[in-house]
């Protein structure tokens, strides 16, 4: 039978490794995809740690996936084989991309055909991958936003989800602010977009913001909860926080911080599929890209390592 190059995870807390598998057949409802590239994302360390309570392994990881439909299962629907499609978390019914079923560090993987989008003509990609995760996080955090045009959104850490969220963020319209510690991310925050750029390490955000009038909507892209507590403040009248990435530690707010302004703090994920499909077409009529970083699928546990020490600038891509 024929085999193919994958990257697993053996078991809970083990490491990724790259084994030979069997290619997988699609089934009712499915299809069998040739993997192009695979985002590496932190949402990986669900699968590595195991918090997901329907995990079993082995598991091969990786939600952020574009390829070429190669062969159907039984009512597959309107796809065909050739098509370029896109993967994100969400897989059929209660399934999940990478976690409850394998993913795309792969050089095949099975795809539901009711949850997959279609990959515009002329966009890369490697380019793609992170728009299935990063990219629709963020342009979906913003499109269901309260915020409108010519509102101040303020984008909090400039990395991975970030410098996606300033590129969309500006171009939707917002007076588009960028918060980081240090100056060293100041050029590239208004090259790709920001209107102001706050040095949180000399400078006091919240002030700044509030000179501005204050915030309609502050994007949470750091997993940094002292971060976030303390620019909370920086909001205005019925503005909210919008918090999309992961973190350790705890938020601490007084209720009064809420009551004053009307203010909100809320979770926002990638899942909708249609959210998907409008990340991929604005981005492509906007010319807005990730920063990527390419790997060969053989490096990818090396790739992951550069990711999680923040050494990749902005996205790590696996390419097969």
């Amino acid at each position: 039978m024929k085999t193919m190059k994958a990257v697993q995870i053996a078991r809970r807390g083990g490491p990724l490794e790259l084994v030979e598998r069997l290619v997988p057949e699609p089934g009712p409802g499915q299809v069998r995809i040739k993997v192009e590239s695979c985002g590496i994302c932190h949402g990986e360390l669900v699968a590595i740690e195991g918090h997901h309570p329907l995990m079993q392994y082995p598991r091969i990881p990786g939600h952020e996936v574009i390829g070429v439909i190669d062969k159907l299962g039984p009512l597959a629907g309107e796809w065909s084989v050739g098509d370029r499609v896109g993967v994100g978390w969400s897989g059929g019914g209660h399934e999940v991309t990478g976690l409850t079923y394998d993913g795309g560090y792969a050089e095949y993987m099975i795809g539901f055909a009711a949850r997959m989008t279609r990959i515009p003509a002329g966009l890369p990609s490697a380019e793609a991958s992170p728009l299935m995760c990063a990219g629709v996080t963020t342009f979906g955090a913003l499109k269901h936003s309260v915020a409108g045009p010519g509102d101040t959104v303020a984008i909090l850490g400039i990395g991975g989800l970030g410098h996606m969220a300033l590129q969309y963020a500006r171009n939707s319209g917002f007076r588009t602010v960028a918060v980081s510690r240090g100056g060293d991310k100041k050029g590239l925050a208004l090259e790709l977009g920001a209107h102001v750029y706050i040095d949180a390490q000399s400078e006091d955000p919240v002030q700044i913001l509030k000179g501005m009038g204050g915030a309609r909507v502050i994007l949470a892209t750091a997993p940094d909860s002292a971060s976030i507590t303390r620019i909370f403040d920086g909001l205005g009248e019925g503005g909210e926080m919008i918090i999309v990435a992961g973190m350790g530690g705890n938020l601490e707010f007084a209720p009064g911080q809420f009551l004053a302004g009307r203010r909100a703090v809320r979770g926002f994920t990638g899942t909708d599929p249609a959210d998907l499909a409008g990340t991929l077409n604005f981005s492509q009529l906007a010319n807005i890209h990730p920063l990527i970083e390419t790997f060969p699928l053989d490096q990818a546990a090396g790739a992951f390592d550069r990711m999680m020490s923040s050494n990749v600038r902005f996205r790590a891509v696996l390419t097969m």
